[in-house]
């Protein structure tokens, strides 16, 4: 029992020691991103982030402007114009 664990704390210490030699090896041999390229990455996210601040700095349009009740004139408000015999209430209630 001891043995076993013996060879697998060395392999999973040689296994972790290998991938971190070959890692830096890897990245060493890969030339490094052009300063270019990260500035003109830079400059389109800036882009991007102006135009998203324009966008969220408009007050969202209301879904009921521009609609007027049927039946009344353009230019009077619904409440002042209730139909006669009917309730009139701010809220619906249970539904109806």
């Amino acid at each position: 029992m001891m043995r076993r664990l013996f060879w697998l704390v060395l392999g999973a210490v040689l296994g972790v020691t290998g991938y971190r030699k070959a890692t830096t090896i890897a990245r060493s041999l890969r030339p490094a991103p052009r300063a270019s390229a990260l500035a003109g990455f830079a400059a389109d996210v800036r882009e991007g982030m102006a135009v998203y601040r324009e966008r969220q700095a408009q007050p969202p349009a209301s879904t009921l402007e521009g609609h007027r009740r049927r039946g009344l004139p353009a230019g009077r408000p619904a409440a002042s114009q209730p139909r006669p015999g009917t309730h009139h209430h701010d809220e619906l209630k249970d539904g109806r």
